[in-house]
């Protein structure tokens, strides 16, 4: 698959979301390359990072429920459109910390919010923690990668073994009912959007995917869990002092409600929600997530530097 195919996928998916963006392309330094950058509506910005194996279109639905903001989703690297680089446990926080910066610096911005999904909210929570003042406030969607002891769902740590992720991969090669069986891992079905299913498909079979999701993999995560070298701690948690809403799926299979209360008590300035769904929860209830996070997101773009507001613990 080429980029134009990709391209072509991305477009049917927007008109099935009714969103109305366009890309963009920014050099970053720290991948020798460009970066790929989802663009739409209009207010103040708000950068979108997805997780994990996931593309930056993939915020479509929600995006085109988050009118009154200008959203940049952004492709990490190595997937979507952006180029790729190294993913190693020694070096992926640091790597994560310089691409989201040099990515902001190269649109424009200097301390938008952040909407965020599992590996993109702990890249974020790195940039927050390492680079507070770019990160005014994050509303955070599904549990977050590597936190608080969290793992992953058993084929996917088998991934991370090197051979055994290259076997698995030759054995189970993009198609609509291997995408359909991933989401299925991760509480959500798909099934009811072709759409979306053909665009990852089209993005597994782009030359940088695989590799890079492998190596991902293999830098986070070994069989038995998260690698301790890249795990977020309770006390990282604690020295978060920006604003945080936390938005979880009832059936998160990375992550319980449980965990999710835990993360709450961590961070100090947090609100949890409880929503039906699983770790990507606004592909199906984007109106939902979004009537969530669109008054935090007023709130704290009205106030960027504000630094306390009430936590709520929601069922």
């Amino acid at each position: 698959m080429t980029a134009a195919d990709f391209q072509l996928a991305q477009d049917r998916f927007f008109q099935r979301c009714g969103l109305r963006a366009e890309s963009r392309f920014v050099d970053v330094p720290s991948i020798s390359g460009r970066a790929h950058v989802i663009v739409a509506g209009e207010g103040p910005p708000v950068v979108m990072v997805i997780g994990g194996g996931g593309l930056a279109a993939m915020w479509a639905p929600l995006m085109a429920e988050l009118a009154g903001f200008r959203l940049y989703a952004i492709d990490r690297p190595g997937f979507g459109l952006t180029e790729t680089v190294a993913h190693t446990t020694s070096g992926i926080r640091s790597m994560a910390v310089r691409f989201l910066e040099q990515v902001l610096d190269g649109l424009g911005l200097g301390t938008p919010q952040f909407v965020t999904n599992s590996m993109g909210s702990t890249w974020s929570i790195w940039l927050a923690l390492d680079r507070p003042s770019r990160v005014p406030s994050m509303v955070q969607i599904g549990c977050s990668a590597w936190i608080l002891d969290t793992s992953a769902p058993f084929p996917i740590r088998l991934l991370s073994i090197p051979p055994v992720g290259r076997v698995m991969m030759r054995m189970q090669p993009p198609s609509p009912g291997q995408a359909e069986k991933l989401f299925r891992m991760m509480g959500e079905d798909i099934s009811e959007m072709p759409e979306f299913r053909d665009l990852f498909v089209v993005g597994e079979q782009l030359p940088d995917y695989g590799p890079t999701w492998l190596d991902l993999l293999h830098a986070g995560l070994r069989l038995r869990g998260v690698r301790p070298e890249v795990s977020l701690a309770a006390d990282q948690l604690g020295r978060l002092s920006q604003p945080v809403q936390l938005i979880w799926g009832r059936s998160d299979p990375f992550g319980s409600p449980e965990v999710g209360m835990e993360v709450a008590r961590c961070i100090p300035n947090s609100e949890l929600h409880l929503v039906e769904g699983g770790h990507t929860p606004w592909l199906s209830r984007a109106r939902a997530v979004a009537e969530l996070a669109r008054p935090f997101l007023h709130q704290h773009s009205a106030s960027p530097t504000a630094t306390t507001v009430p936590t709520k613990k929601d069922g």
